[in-house]
């Protein structure tokens, strides 16, 4: 029996460039939408954020009753859109409308009850309310190598806004050099530092010591 050979599957890398640098998404956004703006093919862009970190701001303090408050509105959304769901089944509108507002109450009821008792039996270990995002330290919009001198025409034309910081651009990536990243002494290279002078050779063959003669005491 012949065997089909299936090929693997592989992956496709693009010779991206960095374009320029942002230290907000914002900024690297705008430029992204000026490249389009001037008609340039933005399928050969990308965003990149470097320097991830997690970022959580506290929005308040968060108490019994205020989680019972949130559980409430989460639960009127909730019941709301089931109460329109089975309302869809009803031959009235009257029928319909009393559905919807019975379904949103007992929605909030529920709502409320599991918002408290979740908070309750935390025991106070997080009586705050925050919202986490990932951010990055900086973003780099890349183009293909074969589309940069373009990049850069368009980008070099239009002018950006006044707050816009725009990060330096590493350099390309080449061939590691490990000695590159060693740090070196100051001073020439290739030329040996004379060694210091040995004190015993260069004062010569050591002298018998001499003592003076006496003089003989006068009594």
């Amino acid at each position: 029996m012949a065997k089909l050979s299936i090929p693997l599957a592989t992956q496709v890398v693009v010779d991206r460039r960095v374009l320029v640098g942002y230290d907000n998404y914002l900024a690297a956004q705008r430029a992204v939408d000026s490249l389009s703006d001037a008609g340039f093919p933005v399928e050969h862009v990308a965003i990149v954020g470097s320097d991830l970190k997690l970022e959580e701001t506290v929005t308040g303090r968060m108490t019994n009753g205020r989680a019972a408050l949130t559980g409430a509105g989460s639960g009127v959304a909730f019941g709301a859109v089931v109460g329109m769901f089975l309302g869809l089944f009803t031959s009235t509108t009257m029928s319909f409308i009393v559905l919807v507002l019975w379904a949103a109450l007992w929605g909030a009821v529920m709502g409320a009850a599991f918002g408290f008792i979740n908070h309750f039996f935390t025991g106070g270990k997080r009586d705050f309310a925050s919202r986490s995002a990932i951010v990055a330290g900086r973003y780099d919009v890349l183009v293909a190598a074969s589309h940069l001198d373009h990049a850069r025409a368009v980008i070099d034309g239009t002018p950006g806004p006044a707050d816009t910081v725009v990060v330096e651009v590493p350099p390309s990536a080449g061939l590691y050099d490990e000695t590159a990243t060693r740090p070196t002494t100051p001073g020439r290279p290739g030329i040996e530092e004379p060694a210091a002078p040995d004190d015993t050779a260069a004062s010569g063959p050591a002298q018998p010591l001499t003592l003076p003669a006496s003089s003989p005491r006068t009594k």
